[in-house]
């Protein structure tokens, strides 16, 4: 039952997510010991090292659950989408657990590491969360009721054009990404910009799942 390969996919997600956040906390607590904040602190490179490998491996695991999940080429495309958005959703749950973190949705993270370190506001990653766990059931759903999904050319290139500038949000800032300044101001226009490219291509997805269970 694809239900049943869904609710696993998800616990694993929300499983893997504790484990992170869990990472998380004890790096604060090496690097913030009174509380995170921006500008970052600088992190010895061994730990660097450490943190990208660990990242890294976070891709591969996901997609390997998602191999195991889905039956063709999308429904795992479909199962990966999902997985990674209830993983990073729930991590910013775990941490706010553990550490009662973020006060705020629009208190800055570090996103990621890979290839410099990305920086934004809790609430961007939400967001984008929310667009590929529903991309990713559309995805599954319409794999499991048709085998006949496909994504458009035109429908690629407009996601791919999004995520572009949703990455390049997250790392145009070198100076504060990789030199320790204070960041600039978000930019949710152009944030705006690369969601309503999800949104667009979500919307069409949608609209092309069968009627018939």
């Amino acid at each position: 039952m694809v239900r049943t390969r869904m609710f696993s996919v998800s616990v694993f997600a929300v499983s893997f997510a504790l484990v992170e956040a869990a990472v998380v906390v004890y790096l604060r607590a090496i690097y913030y010991p009174e509380g995170f904040a921006l500008p970052l602190s600088v992190i010895g490179w061994d730990h660097v090292k450490v943190e990208i490998a660990r990242e890294a491996a976070t891709l591969v695991m996901l997609a390997s659950v998602a191999v195991l999940a889905g039956k063709t080429k999308w429904q795992r495309t479909g199962f990966f989408l999902m997985g990674f958005a209830v993983w990073d959703i729930f991590y910013y749950v775990w941490l706010k657990v553990f550490l009662d973190w973020p006060i705020s949705i629009v208190d800055w993270d570090v996103l990621f590491l890979i290839p410099v370190p990305w920086i934004g506001p809790v609430l961007a990653p939400l967001l984008i969360s929310g667009i590929l766990l529903s991309a990713g059931v559309v995805m599954i759903t319409h794999e499991n009721r048709s085998p006949t999904f496909r994504v458009r050319r035109g429908e690629m290139a407009v996601a791919l054009l999004a995520t572009l500038v949703l990455l390049y949000t997250f790392m145009a800032d070198i100076e504060a990404t990789l030199y320790q300044a204070e960041p600039s101001p978000y930019n949710y226009w152009l944030f705006g910009v690369g969601m309503a490219g999800y949104g667009f291509v979500l919307i069409r997805l949608w609209k092309r799942i069968p009627n018939t269970p």
